[in-house]
């Protein structure tokens, strides 16, 4: 017999949210999640290299160490282990089959009467039989399954999960910043390209951490078909190689590295100077970020090896994808789209109507919330 007491409508759901890092991004997520009604809300969460976490913001944040082996992708994270044993209704946390500590918790919360919920991407951009029979074996274990994306959902229901088990959290940015930066710039970019000495020609932008993953090296190619454009680049990260590539190529002087920018109506002006956003690989909640400003967006096609958030990417509609890999076809997409005023016009306006309807901070916590909830009854019967 189950020992935690039966979760009524009316109980407060103790949910312990478990997460490898804090960062900014989620703060809204997680706010928004903790003013549901019937919803208790905890995030325990730890560190990871390279990404400082925030401080909790409307909800309660409890800091917790993380155990890593040392050379290999492996990890055991304590919370999820301490959650599993503790007097919450539901814990919910990441979706990692390297997390040793996961398959472990999943037994230790069935024990306690405690719900569980996996939230995470639901397959592996280099996916093999045994990765998916790694990660299928902990799912399978779980009350609830949280996706990004309703074509990953289907897949798992036709690989033979409980269909009533499997929720879709599609993953987004607060959009209110966005819309209220966006509204407020009143010069259409113009004190940016003042700024950086871009005159009147066609502007490419791209707006995340620079990291080898993105093949910022690819856009400094298809830049040499492209004579009349400029790049503008912001972002953190080690540009020195690609600075070098650019000058080797013969486009360094077309190219402004702006380096990071967190200020979103900093941000909202360089946004508004632009024409197409470019993230030439790997792609992800950048693509939320200059969609909510109605840019066009050109990435790669190569969608098994994108982030869950290309879903919202719409063929022809919302941007246009390219030949992974080669950088003669982007330059084609880039050019086709700075060729026509009137398609970047109907792509930035669907863009800003497909995030506004399917991508909503609202929407996402619907499917958190549906989860968690689902995982309470499944250990009060």
């Amino acid at each position: 017999m189950l020992d935690a007491p039966f979760v009524t409508a009316s109980d407060p759901i103790k949910t312990i949210l478990c997460q490898p890092a804090l960062a900014k991004y989620r703060i809204p997520v997680f706010r928004a999640l903790a003013e549901r009604d019937g919803i208790d809300l905890d995030v325990w969460y730890s560190a990871v290299r390279g990404l400082s976490n925030v401080e909790p913001d409307g909800f309660r944040g409890r800091p917790v160490s993380t155990w890593r082996l040392p050379k290999l992708p492996l990890r055991w994270e304590p919370a999820n282990w301490a959650a599993a044993g503790s007097n919450a209704d539901v814990i919910v946390m990441s979706w990692n089959a390297n997390d040793l500590a996961l398959k472990p918790a999943l037994g230790r919360a069935r024990r306690h009467g405690v719900g569980t919920v996996l939230w995470g991407h639901g397959y592996s951009k280099r996916e093999t039989p045994f990765r998916k029979r790694r990660r299928d074996a902990l799912g399978k274990r779980a009350d609830a399954v949280v996706l990004y994306d309703r074509a990953t959902a289907d897949k798992l229901i036709a690989d033979g999960y409980d269909a009533g088990r499997v929720f879709v959290a599609a993953n987004t940015l607060d959009g209110a910043p966005m819309e209220a930066a966006r509204a407020a710039v009143d010069d259409g970019g113009t004190s940016v390209r003042a700024e950086h000495e871009l005159g009147d020609a066609p502007v490419l932008l791209f707006v995340s951490r620079v990291s080898p993953k993105s093949r910022l090296d690819l856009l400094l190619q298809a830049l040499t078909e492209l004579p009349a454009a400029k790049l503008l680049v912001v972002g953190g990260g080690d540009a020195m190689p690609l600075r070098a590539e650019a000058d080797r190529l013969g486009v360094g002087d077309r190219v402004v590295w702006v380096g990071p920018v967190y200020d979103e109506r900093r941000l909202a002006h360089y946004f508004a100077a632009a024409d197409v956003f470019v993230y030439p690989a790997m792609i992800g909640l950048s693509l939320i970020h200059a969609m909510s400003y109605g840019l066009p967006v050109v990435t790669a096609a190569a969608v098994e090896r994108q982030n869950p958030e290309i879903i919202a990417l719409v063929e022809g509609e919302t941007g246009l994808t390219y030949r992974d890999g080669d950088a003669g076809d982007l330059a084609v997409k880039i050019r086709s789209l700075l060729d026509d005023e009137a398609l970047r016009q109907r792509m930035s306006d669907a863009a800003i109507r497909r995030v506004r309807s399917e991508f909503s901070l609202s929407n996402m916590v619907d499917g958190l919330e549906a989860a968690i909830r689902k995982a309470a009854v499944s250990v009060s019967r």
